[in-house]
């Protein structure tokens, strides 16, 4: 068994992994917003839709997963011949390391699932969805690419979600091409008859679906394993890896088990766990690690994305941070850019939490910042602050600077008690920072006008708000550096 610290180390692994994902792709949207008032047409809640995300859902999900840890993909499904479709299709092209095959079916719906959640309370969701069998020539179609792929592959993950996909045809043709040019395959079960699955190397039940499967209880650990066990003995398959929710998992197969305790400090949101723990499952088992270690890997997985909003992903990176400090969350890395960025806002948002939002260069810190920092702060829950980078910086400011290189700027900055994040944006202006990050509260100095202020207009247009903070007088950076320079 190795140590978690040690398995950081060998992330890079995943790099060599290529990963052939055959599943049910579908398309995940989470409308948020408060909720005011109840219905005066029955005794419901009124969501006041705020914000959307649209997101790769099912087969999808895991993809994504795959991808974010840095693994390649090739990707085989079907979606519907509609607009949602269309989407799908475009969406699994942005992501890159991905090689899809996306076959259209005329007259198939694409799977939505719409999840509506006020105050990090999801209130309902709603399903668009065909769960009919494939057409005779489409199952065909999916069973020869899916097949003439796994030769090009380290691994199989099969990806069922009971939409049609994963039919007899494709499900008989890639077991036997698996089996025949030695490719483990991994299954992410749905249904109650594990039996469709035989032959395959690793199944990844939650214990509901174990239970059901078997008819036999799986709420203690002892009970886990011996139902894993009759699915190994009656089903044919090699090993069983058990979610077990705030249980953790458990590794069944013919060495024995392995029990590993939740990671997880924090739960947000379940969405989609079961993906990342099939995705980081793959991922490292391709790239060379036990299959033990595998798992170990896969639940310090699940145990980040729990604590992330909506179907998510849990990137490399974190893993590595996670596996390393011994902790799922890290509270103190207050440094991130891109979809990282955004994942720990909409945790916060998911918390009921305020975003403000503030901007500068932020060379040399003085008690001027400061000040404006701890009014931005005073201002909201929680405090974003955009950082110029330094090419960004050098245009605004002269080629002299910045006198502090991007990395000192934001160590410093992330020091401060009134900041929660600092992410560096290379722009001249923060105004697409400020269109993903949505901030409830826009902060600048009462030196700006309010319609001086980038991206004031796009906050009040959805009903957020600009603060204009007091300047501390008798500071600057520039007069600073040129006192130095005397």
């Amino acid at each position: 068994m190795s140590d978690l610290a040690a398995l950081a180390g060998n992330l890079s692994q995943f790099s060599d992994a290529r990963v052939l994902c055959v599943g049910d792709l579908m398309l995940d949207r989470f409308l948020y917003g408060p909720v005011g008032r109840i219905s005066p047409e029955a005794p419901i809640p009124v969501l006041r839709v705020d914000r959307e995300a649209t997101m790769l859902g099912g087969a999808g999900n895991v993809v994504r997963n795959l991808v974010s840890l840095g693994a390649g993909v090739v990707f085989v499904s079907v979606v519907g011949d509609d607009a949602e479709g269309r989407d799908l299709v475009g969406m699994i092209a942005a992501e890159s390391g991905v090689e899809p095959y996306l076959l259209s079916e005329s007259g198939r719906k694409s799977t939505i699932k719409s999840r509506f959640i006020a105050a990090g309370q999801q209130l309902l969701r709603a399903d668009h969805e065909a769960d009919t069998a494939l057409s005779d020539s489409i199952a065909g179609d999916v069973a020869r690419t899916a097949a003439d792929a796994v030769e090009s592959c380290d691994l199989v993950v099969l990806s069922d979600y009971g939409k049609g996909v994963l039919c007899a045809p494709v499900l008989d043709a890639v077991m036997s091409k698996a089996k025949a040019l030695g490719r483990p395959v991994i299954v992410d079960p749905k249904g109650a008859d594990f039996s469709v699955y035989r032959g395959a190397a690793v199944i990844t039940p939650n214990r509901h679906e174990l239970a059901a499967a078997t008819r036999m209880p799986t709420q203690s650990e002892s009970d886990a394993v011996a139902a894993a066990e009759t699915v190994r003995g009656s089903c044919g398959i090699d090993a069983v890896l058990v979610t077990r929710g705030q249980d953790g998992m458990v590794l069944v197969d013919a060495d024995g088990y392995d029990e590993m305790a939740a990671r997880a400090q924090e739960v947000f949101d379940v969405s989609g766990a079961g993906d990342t723990v099939v995705a980081a499952f793959a991922a490292a088992w391709a790239g060379g690690f036990a299959k033990a270690d595998a798992a170990r890997l896969a639940n310090a997985a699940a145990g980040i994305v729990v604590g992330k909003v909506g179907t998510a992903t849990v990137h490399r990176a974190d893993l590595a941070q996670a596996l390393r400090r011994g902790t799922v969350l890290d509270h103190d890395n207050k440094v991130l850019a891109g979809d990282r960025a955004l994942e720990r806002v909409d945790r916060w948002r998911h918390q009921g939490a305020r975003i403000g939002f503030t901007n500068g260069c932020f060379d040399l810190l003085h008690p001027g910042h400061l000040s404006l920092l701890r009014q931005a702060r005073a201002a909201c829950d929680r405090l974003v602050v955009g950082l110029n980078s330094d090419a960004s910086v050098t245009r605004l400011k002269g080629a002299d600077r910045p006198v502090q290189l991007e990395a000192a700027r934001a160590m410093v900055l992330a020091s401060v008690e009134f900041v929660d994040l600092v992410v560096v944006f290379s722009e001249d202006t923060p105004l697409r920072l400020i269109e993903r990050l949505r901030p409830d509260v826009l902060v600048k100095g009462a030196d700006y006008a309010l319609s001086e202020v980038v991206g004031g207009d796009l906050v009040t247009g959805y009903g957020g708000r600009v603060l204009l903070a007091d300047l501390e007088p008798g500071h600057s950076t520039s007069e600073t550096i040129a006192r130095i320079g005397r």
